[in-house]
């Protein structure tokens, strides 16, 4: 049994029964990274010593018949959210050797239900565009795209089967595009930022990557969790709520920057919609939705330029360029600008909200195309961002493929608060076009 491929929910069941060990399963996934890193990247600190002794630990958990809820599975953590006992350097050599005082908030989480803490992924600097070392798994000459680059490489080339990131555009999504895995934004207010270094308190949203739906609702049920230290958490959440399918209601949505996507992207999820087992209504949005993409840019922008304003005054010269220039970006966006793009978000939640009476699900592009050819350029969140903006829960599905057979992912968006339901919704979809597959 190649345990690196399994699922790890399978691999917890079989923990559970006594039929495999955590330090067995953490050491396949170490023994695949020693071979993989040097070629993929994905890591910015990993201590295989460290993961060990976590996993034997996990391992008496389950002799003593104390284990947590993720006991003995091994996860990443992106290189922007805070770890006691490991460094978080947040992608930039100006926090180079940083050790927080203390976990984040949702680590902690991780840690009391007894995940293994693998290591740090590589992410862009501060989460913005410099990339760091990380390279496609698929194709080694691609970007696997940014900012949550390591944790999406890290589970696409099975190092581990679990990985958390963070989205302020696209940065968990169109990473599991362009690695072909599953990446998923939940609501916004649902995950708690604390202890993550933060890009826009409007738009940050903390997510997870797996190779499965039931591995990202397992790590869900456990970090969807209220933390009174973030103050834009949801208070009254229930993650776990009863749904069943029944012949959900699906939209397909090209969305205001349509022309903007690859040709070959547009051509292959036009033929999924078209071909799908599902009856798909195409929906436009209407013309509140035309300066989506620009109030998106405007409040991360201006978010950017206020999160990072004190190392570019004081450490300027040691900013990647790409840094820099998001930076400088944000600096003449004025207070007028941002409230006016804020209040055109609400007016569009409010017109989205309605389309949600109609539809318990729509459809759209993940990302402009495959992963570009270029290890400098992490790719356009322009699919992304406005429904980052709207804090909708959303999920990128490997389902098409480029023109050069590299992946491309769809993006399936539910209602707020609908996490659970929309994991439901994208296994039955995953079910449905895998059987039109087979057959």
């Amino acid at each position: 049994m190649d345990l690196i491929k399994l699922n790890a929910v399978d691999a917890l069941n079989m923990m559970k029964r006594g039929e495999l060990t955590s330090e067995k399963y953490v050491t396949a996934f170490l023994d695949r990274i020693k071979v993989r890193e040097p070629l993929v990247g994905a890591w910015n600190y990993l201590n295989h010593e460290q993961a060990i002794q976590q996993a034997k630990l996990a391992d008496k958990r389950w002799k003593d018949k104390n284990p947590g809820k993720l006991n003995g599975l091994p996860i990443g953590i992106k290189d922007i959210i805070d770890t006691r006992d490991m460094p978080t350097e947040n992608g930039s050599s100006i926090c180079k050797n940083r050790m927080p005082t203390e976990d984040a908030h949702l680590v902690r989480l991780l840690k009391e239900a007894g995940a293994v803490i693998m290591g740090k992924c590589v992410t862009t600097e501060f989460a913005l565009s410099g990339p760091g070392k990380t390279k496609n798994p698929k194709d080694l000459e691609c970007t696997p795209g940014g900012s949550s680059s390591g944790s999406a490489a890290a589970v696409s080339d099975n190092m581990i089967p679990l990985a958390i990131g963070s989205q302020t555009g696209g940065s968990v999504l169109r990473p599991a595009s362009f690695t072909g895995i599953l990446g998923f934004k939940p609501t916004f207010g649902t995950i708690s930022r604390y202890g993550m270094s933060p890009i826009s308190q409007r738009l940050d949203h903390p997510g997870i990557y797996a190779n499965s739906t039931c591995d990202i609702d397992l790590v869900a049920s456990v970090i969807l969790s209220y933390d009174e230290k973030d103050l834009d958490m949801i208070k009254q959440y229930n993650y776990k709520q009863n749904y069943v399918i029944e012949a959900p209601k699906f939209a397909f949505v090209r969305g205001p920057v349509w022309d903007i996507g690859d040709r070959d992207m547009q051509d292959e999820i036009i033929k999924f919609v078209e071909n799908s087992p599902f009856d798909i209504e195409e929906l436009n949005l209407g013309k509140d939705f035309n300066e989506a993409a620009h109030s998106h840019e405007v409040i991360m922008n201006g978010s950017i330029a206020k999160s990072l304003s004190n190392y570019y005054e004081t450490e300027k010269e040691k900013l990647h360029p790409f840094t820099k220039s998001r930076i400088e970006a944000g600096i003449p966006v004025s207070a007028k600008q941002y409230i006016e793009a804020i209040e055109n978000a609400k007016k569009m939640q409010q017109t989205l909200s309605k389309y949600f009476n109609k539809f318990d699900v729509i459809i759209t592009p993940a990302a402009t195309g495959q992963a570009p050819r270029d290890l400098m350029n992490t790719g356009n969140a322009i699919f992304n961002g406005y429904w980052t903006m709207m804090g909708v829960p959303a999920i990128s599905l490997p389902l098409l493929k480029g023109e050069d057979s590299l992946p491309i992912g769809v993006q399936i968006i539910s209602s707020w608060n609908e996490d659970f339901k929309l994991l439901k919704i994208a296994e039955y979809i995953l079910q449905e076009t895998k059987k039109l597959a087979d057959y």
